[in-house]
């Protein structure tokens, strides 16, 4: 009946695109005067924060950008890697934040199959950026640099400066902004393992909703200062990029990743968010004294990407942070669940609570569906905690598809939800606990092997730092657990079969690992250790 009726049609008054290029409006008119963005010794005010985005999207312009062209920018967490996520969205443009840590191949891939049109480069990233830019010959896009006090003497890539770039645009530009909430915001290119990446588009709708459930999850404010440990590269910085700005909060930006500089940016600017995968986690607790500083407040932190070990959170707890624990994807524009720890739970014992807070918890407001199917059947898992299936989604959150990849496409969306190929159980409080990836998942004698659950055994062990399992092949068992470990600094002498007693004791046998290997693991950008690096180590060891 609604929608025959005229008088309750949309209207401008009653509808309007979801877009996140609002919150900055919002915020420069409402919190003008208020800090917005802080990177070393530059402010920048709302209204200022806006003024320079509104350059750069006119500058955009004038540069020759066009509604559905695509803005590529690569760059750590600085000022203009905030400053794009408004500017492109602002003309319809379509913004690809690349992962500062690949290899001029990819990078050049990635430029190539998102046809960006304007590279946003930062001079420090010169030896990876200038080969793939050479690779790409005629087809290499317009190049504007990125620069500031930490990147003095670094090569130039022959551009117009960033500064001087956005300098010529009007702080008044009148933007036209999305033309459809569906329209396409950014493309955020997956950390593969094998291949090349896929690139994940995500709408103004999906940044919106997703942005706000964060901010509502997270209990960001106007009051709120977020430090950027978390790559903007990655799921847009799952989406606080909008979300901080939503709430009228305040970015403090971070060239690098370090202890010491974390520390010393909490105690100054008292930061009250920050987020980070687990090794950022653990790379704080295991930071060297000299580097720690009391927090000047209780620090709220959200991780997410791989799953933190319970001891590393009870840990960061124990030095005074708050930790949320997240669970999302690239193609769920980063959280899609959270893991709120609830006032019963102080009642439980320690080892007990913080085993609850490693969960992956329960979807955030806009995903409307969460399901642990059996990955074969899609049949839905008892809620028994033991029984293990895929993690599947459906909601406001999922990102529209894969750029010119039809096929992976339909497959990942296939039955009416997003399948993850993460494999959890289901507790009966209807919280997720993500147990593998599904190509982790080992198979012993018949028998299967969660490897995070043995990680999590083996991290308790007083001198280990890191730790993950992979399967290594076995003629007669099929596969064999195989233990990657990295001792902590100070460790005295640890032997294979220190570590394999240890697990002995705090595990079902058939877990325990027949190999230990010691040293560095490798990781990707984002913090994820490469199991596949060390699946192929671990063949071809004798």
């Amino acid at each position: 009946m609604t929608q025959e009726r005229p008088e309750l049609r949309k209207r401008p008054a009653n509808f309007v695109p979801l877009s996140p290029v609002s919150f900055i409006a919002r915020a420069a008119d409402f919190f003008g005067e208020r800090a917005a963005v802080i990177h070393g010794n530059r402010r920048f005010t709302y209204k200022e924060f806006y003024a320079r985005t509104r350059r750069l999207a006119h500058a955009l312009t004038k540069a020759g950008i066009k509604r559905g062209d695509t803005v590529a920018i690569l760059a750590p967490n600085v000022p203009a890697m905030l400053e794009a996520h408004y500017a492109a969205p602002m003309i319809g443009a379509i913004l690809n934040p690349i992962n500062i840590r690949l290899d001029a191949a990819l990078i050049a891939f990635c430029l190539e199959h998102g046809e960006a049109k304007l590279l946003l480069a930062d001079r420090e990233f010169h030896a990876t950026i200038m080969p793939a830019l050479e690779k790409m010959g005629a087809r290499r896009p317009i190049v504007v640099d990125i620069a500031d006090m930490e990147t003095e003497g670094a090569p130039s890539f022959g551009g117009v400066e960033y500064e001087s770039f956005i300098a010529s645009g009007d702080p008044e530009f009148a933007y036209p902004g999305c033309e459809d909430e569906w329209d396409s915001i950014c493309l955020l290119y997956t950390s593969g393992t094998t291949g090349n990446p896929k690139g994940a588009v995500y709408s103004h709708r999906g940044a919106y909703l997703g942005a706000i459930a964060n901010a509502l999850t997270f209990k960001v404010d106007h009051d709120s200062r977020y430090l950027w440990t978390l790559p903007m590269f990655h799921c847009s910085g799952w989406t606080y990029t909008w979300a901080v700005t939503a709430a009228a909060g305040t970015h403090v930006c971070l060239r690098r990743v370090e202890p010491q500089r974390i520390f010393a940016a909490i105690a100054e600017h008292r930061v009250t968010h920050m987020c980070g995968a687990p090794i950022v986690l653990n790379m704080l607790v295991h930071a060297p004294t000299e580097a720690k500083r009391p927090l000047p407040l209780r620090t709220k932190v959200a991780t997410g990407g791989a799953a933190p070990p319970a001891i590393i959170i009870e840990r960061m707890e124990a030095m005074g942070f708050e930790v949320l624990h997240l669970y999302g994807t690239t193609e769920s524009y980063g959280p899609s669940t959270y893991c709120a720890p609830l006032p019963e739970w102080q009642e439980l014992p320690v080892s007990e609570r913080y085993q609850r807070m490693a969960r992956q918890g329960v979807p955030n407001p806009m995903i409307e569906r969460l399901a642990v199917i059996d990955p074969e059947t899609g049949v839905l898992v008892p809620r028994d905690g033991a029984s293990i299936g895929e993690i599947a989604l459906s909601g406001h959150i999922l990102m529209k598809g894969y750029l010119k990849n039809e096929a992976a496409t339909d497959a990942v969306f296939a039955d009416g939800l997003y399948h993850s190929g993460d494999l959890a159980v289901w507790h009966a409080d209807g919280s997720i606990e993500v147990k593998d990836r599904s190509k982790d998942i080992i198979i012993s004698g018949g028998e299967n092997i969660s490897s995070l659950e043995v990680e999590e055994t083996l991290y308790r062990h007083p001198l280990v730092m890191e730790a993950a399992f992979v399967a290594r092949p076995d003629d007669k068992w099929g596969e064999t657990p195989c233990a990657f470990v990295t001792l902590k600094a100070d460790a005295s002498e640890v032997s294979a079969e220190d570590i394999i007693g240890f697990c002995r004791e705090n595990m079902a046998r058939y877990k325990v690992p027949k190999t230990v290997v010691f040293g560095p693991l490798p990781k990707t950008s984002t913090g994820k250790i490469q199991k596949f690096v060390l699946r192929d180590q671990a063949k071809a060891l004798k």
